[in-house]
């Protein structure tokens, strides 16, 4: 994808281009509606990414194409404002964000290629985000912060773009290792790099819906946790245990209960999945991913009927130790951890049965776990 992207950044502007930036996509290995509660997560950053390649400008534009999207981006970094929806609102949100954090931006232009499906629950947002952030830390003469880029990022989408996303997404992107899943505390931020277990794989399986944080039922889910949390007294529910929850749950509306019932729980699959990686228990791995589908199906009520029929498929496969929809849900993918050796052909077995019971052939690949956003 190097090599594409820089041949269209010459055939647009006839030279090579000073820099070329990769961030890529990420999928949740456990940890859903979490993060924005202050909980945990365990994600991991996967091989498909955004591409950039840039040069930077002495007039103070940010003029961006897209070999994806028909219409550029362009604007003045002293005088923008919001333009509806779309791509282009990612990325002035995330100028906003490091112009107010204090930053003096040097314009640029380039070319963006995207080897994310858009609105499949892998982070094509905030891939944007820190590949944006990166560009300016490149042009502008500031380090690229991971942590402070990520945080960035988060006020970009909660602010600019209204939806009320948690630090996970642009963390993982900022930051992902090779070869390793992410654990993230979400409150202190305290993070730990797990290595996937050998001998197991994770397909990556696009049902072909497509969801929006700003205008899904993504910032509701948000509101009923953080009146849940309110009611039962404490300020974010990752403060409760399961046992607490339990006790106090007929304290809450029968909604707002079952919210924040997969959110607790959640937490705690969370971290007896970071003992099962660290122990190599695949069984015990695949088990809480089930339980995982299981929670944001029944209680959260964010997966569809597309996403529900691709886990029973993948479940119904040798080979595969567990599945689940990842991302936030309404559509987008699921992903499963399945034998290594049977990975291949576990994605032909899901593609076959998914074009016979629902129709269309759907895009499933095997995924690694990549670095962060960084220029290459």
């Amino acid at each position: 994808m190097k090599a594409a992207i820089e041949r269209a950044f010459r055939e647009r502007f006839g030279t090579d281009p000073e820099h070329v930036v990769r961030s890529p996509g990420r999928v949740n290995l456990i940890g859903e509606h979490t993060d924005y509660n202050d909980g945990y997560v365990l994600p991991v950053a996967i091989d498909r990414a955004i591409w950039l390649a840039l040069r930077p400008r002495r007039d103070g534009r940010v003029r961006l194409h897209s070999l994806d999207e028909p219409d550029p981006v362009d604007f003045s970094i002293d005088a923008f404002g919001p333009s509806g929806e779309g791509w282009a609102e990612y990325v002035k949100g995330m100028t906003r964000a490091l112009l107010d954090s204090g930053r003096k931006l040097v314009g640029w232009e380039g070319v963006l290629a995207s080897g994310i499906p858009i609105g499949a629950g892998l982070s094509s947002s905030a891939a944007l985000e820190m590949a944006v952030a990166a560009a300016f830390a490149a042009v502008s003469g500031f380090a690229f912060e991971a942590d402070a880029m990520a945080r960035l990022g988060q006020v970009a989408e909660n602010d600019w773009v209204g939806a009320r996303t948690g630090i996970m997404d642009p963390m993982i992107v900022a930051q992902g290792r090779a070869g390793h899943a992410l654990w993230i505390d979400c409150r202190s931020l305290e993070r730990a790099a797990v290595p996937l277990p050998r001998g197991v794989a994770i397909l990556v399986m696009d049902t072909g819906t497509r969801h929006d944080h700003a205008s899904s039922g993504y910032n509701d889910r948000r509101a009923a946790c953080e009146r849940a949390a309110g009611r039962l007294g404490v300020s974010h529910l990752r403060d409760l245990s399961s046992k607490d929850f339990e006790t106090r749950a007929g304290m809450l509306a029968a909604t707002d209960r079952r919210r924040a019932r997969h959110v607790v729980h959640e937490n705690e699959r969370v971290l007896a999945m970071l003992d099962a990686m660290r122990g190599g228990d695949v069984e015990a791995m695949g088990r809480l991913m089930d339980e995982s589908h299981e929670s944001l199906a029944r209680d959260f009520e964010v997966t569809n009927r597309a996403l529900d029929a691709m886990v029973r498929i993948v479940r119904s496969r040798p080979g595969c130790r567990g599945a689940r929809m990842t991302g936030g849900g309404f559509g987008g993918c699921a992903i499963a951890l399945v034998d290594a050796a049977r990975a291949e052909a576990i994605g032909e077995e899901v593609r076959d049965a998914w074009e016979a019971a629902m129709g269309g052939r759907p895009e499933v690949f095997v995924t690694r776990a990549s670095k962060g956003t960084s220029l290459v």
